[in-house]
């Protein structure tokens, strides 16, 4: 019997969440998806160091206020680090804009138009890389201008379907529901409920979305995120694509037990409804506690690693 992970393949197209090489090289994804936690860890484990050290020297030739350089140096890190990634696998990769401009939408596409660019200049085809940006109604609204421009985007922090319809309603490449953090919310909120896979609120979400977007025929990506267990990602076998953290890479690959397809498109398709305006957005947001919350506090956690990154690379400059 192959392993899970190979009977995984089968259905849904895998995805490395995370910037280890070694990680990467071991199970070969498709695509691989980065974020500030995930670039900050890279950095603390050793990788990548002469990655920051070009990365600062180039900004520091180009600019004198620590600020500057420390934001010039960033985006040719992740960058960098990026076009490392792609060295390794056949499909895209993930780039974040930073999460403090989550709330504006012009300095969201500026920023990410400086990324693309960047990507370009090094040599990598545009198609190769994807845009990650939280899905807020302005980052919304950022990723519908730059799908128009061709750069393809991947809406992150996606906790209900009223988020994930807006970005398939603008023409987003793909969106990135997340799993693991539903679930951490309501067993927070109902310490007594026992989750399996079945009923688990992550998974059930994932579901409706998958299903939302077939029903009405919506070409954009559905990439099932954050994982807490491998029951949670056999439970979405069958998704578009699934991107999932070594650890549970690993166990999958050890496992050879048989695997159901959990998600297929029936075929069936009906009129897509009108799109969502900016009230009903923020109101079905405002009416879901649970989304708007752990999209709150993502775009915090992720500020916050962004914060700790940049200080990472002062304290680099400083030695240099």
């Amino acid at each position: 019997m192959p392993s899970l992970l190979a009977q995984l393949r089968q259905y849904s197209v895998v995805v490395a969440d995370t910037g280890d090489r070694a990680a990467i090289e071991r199970f070969r994804p498709e695509d691989a998806t980065t974020n500030p936690s995930i670039i900050l860890k890279a950095l603390r484990a050793g990788q990548y160091r002469q990655q920051v050290d070009n990365a600062l020297r180039q900004a520091m030739a180009s600019a004198t206020a620590t600020p500057t350089i420390i934001a010039e140096a960033c985006d040719r890190l992740v960058v960098s680090m990026g076009v490392e990634i792609l060295a390794t696998i056949r499909g895209k990769v993930s780039t974040e804009v930073p999460a403090a401009l989550s709330f504006d939408s012009a300095a969201t596409v500026a920023r990410a138009r400086a990324l693309h660019q960047r990507y370009l200049q090094l040599g990598i085809p545009g198609d190769r890389v994807l845009v990650k940006i939280a899905a807020t109604w302005e980052g919304i609204q950022a990723a519908r201008q730059l799908e128009r421009e061709g750069i393809r985007c991947n809406l992150t922090l996606i906790f209900n379907l009223a988020q994930a319809r807006a970005c398939a309603e603008a023409g987003i490449y793909l969106v990135s529901p997340f799993v693991g953090r539903i679930l951490d919310w309501h067993q927070r909120h109902s310490p007594d409920a026992s989750f399996d896979a079945e009923n688990d609120p992550g998974v059930l979400s994932v579901r409706q979305v998958y299903r939302f977007f077939k029903q009405h025929d919506y070409a954009t990506v559905v990439m099932a995120a954050s994982f807490r267990n491998i029951g949670e990602v056999l439970a979405l076998a069958g998704c578009d694509r699934l991107t999932i953290s070594p650890a549970l890479l690993a166990e999958l690959e050890q496992s050879s037990a048989e695997l159901q397809r959990a998600l297929a498109d029936d075929g069936r398709r009906e009129p897509a409804p009108s799109a969502l305006d900016e009230a009903q957005f923020r109101w079905q947001m405002n009416e879901d506690p649970m989304a708007t919350e752990k999209l709150a506090e993502g775009i915090r956690q992720f500020h916050a690693d962004q914060l700790a990154l940049e200080a990472l690379l002062i304290a680099r400059m400083r030695e240099l």
